[in-house]
């Protein structure tokens, strides 16, 4: 099994990873790389007042080759006083 590091792009700053973890396979790395960005989203995003932001998950190897990546981006929009009309159901 082999060491891999979970680095986190937040748009303003890159954090390292400086303990990583153990994973057994690239699909757990895949999943490690999913959870991470979950906690961010659960974390990250309700304390922030922007309604734009953007993580990404840089994963490296013990060479310090960066073997994968994932991002997720939030973007909420305001829509103003129109109402979202309701579905025409004679069709």
């Amino acid at each position: 099994m082999a060491r891999y590091y979970f680095d986190i792009y937040d748009g303003e700053a890159l954090r390292r990873d400086p303990e990583g973890d153990v994973c057994d396979s690239p699909e757990a790395v895949r999943h490690e790389a999913m959870y991470a960005l979950s906690f961010l989203a659960k974390e990250a995003i309700p304390r922030t007042a922007s309604d734009t932001q953007a993580f990404t998950v840089l994963v490296r190897d013990e060479t310090n080759t960066t073997v994968y990546t994932a991002s997720l981006t939030f973007a909420g929009l305001w829509v103003g006083d129109v109402p979202i009309p309701e579905p025409d159901l004679d069709d």
